[in-house]
């Protein structure tokens, strides 16, 4: 069965690692909308010149060239690979969106993964990590502890922790994620979609769940 997977989850739980695993492991293609946004707007055409300034403001794109750019990458993979869409969609209206494009291209979703954790557990691995500030290699103070404290085992510079990895502002990250996406995981449980994924241990475990899904789902 070919798996095509929307993947919902807050901020530090574990997404991207067990995105990444899943499709080595089944042969998926991660499609991340920050990548194929980068991607465009780094070809210097006149809708990449267009995202380049939006994206250099802090705005959002608009969904209407998003879905764009999703159905671009689509038709590329054709229907015979998988996917996992990462990052959208973001709102019940994208949700739609995307509903629509794969209807037109004759593809269909398997599953939207929704990828949990406690706060608690979300807080202390977001607040524990810690990035080189010349080479930008990630550190965990607890899980990828540096060799000496506060250098890089790379190139020795200082490590510094990112703004919003701050507790208080992964709390407010955390609140606004919830609240912007309820309607979306009410919507693809609306569709008997919603698959749960426990992501508070180890990745080993993470993954083991995730696994035990996709099984269910072949």
């Amino acid at each position: 069965m070919i798996l095509r997977l929307v993947f919902l989850g807050p901020p530090g739980a574990g997404k991207g690692t067990i995105a990444q695993r899943l499709c080595t492991s089944h042969g998926l293609v991660q499609i991340s909308t920050g990548d194929l946004l980068r991607e465009e707007a780094a070809k210097g055409t006149e809708l990449g010149e267009k995202l380049k300034a939006i994206m250099a403001s802090g705005e959002y794109v608009d969904d209407t060239t998003v879905v764009e750019l999703v159905e671009g990458k689509l038709k590329e993979l054709g229907k015979e690979k998988g996917f996992i869409l990462d990052g959208f969609p973001r709102t019940s209206a994208q949700a739609q969106m995307l509903e629509d494009l794969l209807k037109k291209l004759g593809l269909k979703l398997n599953a939207a993964f929704d990828i949990e954790a406690s706060d608690e557990i979300i807080i202390e691995r977001l607040s524990g990590r810690r990035s080189c500030s010349k080479c930008g290699k990630i550190y965990h103070l607890k899980n990828i502890p540096p060799k000496e404290e506060g250098k890089c085992d790379k190139c020795g510079a200082e490590l510094v922790q990112r703004k919003d990895d701050q507790p208080d502002v992964v709390k407010s990250r955390l609140e606004t994620y919830r609240q912007k996406t309820a309607p979306l995981v009410e919507y693809y449980e609306g569709q008997g979609l919603l698959k749960i994924i426990d992501a508070s241990g180890k990745i080993e475990d993470n993954m083991e769940n995730a696994e035990k899904i996709v099984k269910e789902l072949e």
